[in-house]
């Protein structure tokens, strides 16, 4: 099973708040099997005790450590928001990668999105892909496999 793939990416996602863009990338994760349905109010339960909200209208949403035991696959879900959506005051994401790791990969992939998302000039790829194969391609990338 691939860490991302074209089943795992939206575009053009429009949300109504924070909660509902962590359950669009979290069903995602489901989807594809990383993880059971419950995993999702994790996520939730994450965001509540400490923002996902990254900066660089990145947010990060994944599962508490409670959660882990939950994980069956490491895997990403990728969902680009166009109009932003808000994680805080002056926090809006319009990028929201949700993440579920087996063991310590987590670190490293927050470490590679982070990287990735740091250079602007990416940040503009992303935000600005055509399909969601382009978006598939600048990940892999960037995020190792």
């Amino acid at each position: 099973m691939t860490v991302l793939s074209r089943e795992k990416i939206k575009r053009n996602v429009k949300v109504s708040d924070k909660y509902e863009a962590i359950r669009v990338v979290g069903q995602m994760l489901v989807d594809a099997g990383h993880v059971p349905e419950e995993y999702l109010d994790y996520m939730v339960q994450r965001e509540n005790d400490l923002s996902t909200y990254m900066g660089a209208s990145l947010a990060i949403p994944h599962g508490t450590n409670e959660a882990k035991k939950l994980v069956r696959s490491t895997g990403l879900a990728v969902a680009i928001v166009p109009e932003g959506v808000e994680f805080g005051e002056d926090q809006v994401a319009r990028l929201i990668v949700g993440i579920a790791a087996v063991g310590n990969d987590h670190m490293d992939l927050l470490t590679s999105i982070a990287m990735l998302v740091s250079d602007e000039e990416n940040m503009d790829k992303i935000m600005g892909a055509q399909s969601d194969e382009e978006l598939l391609s600048i990940f892999l990338a960037g995020v190792e496999q």
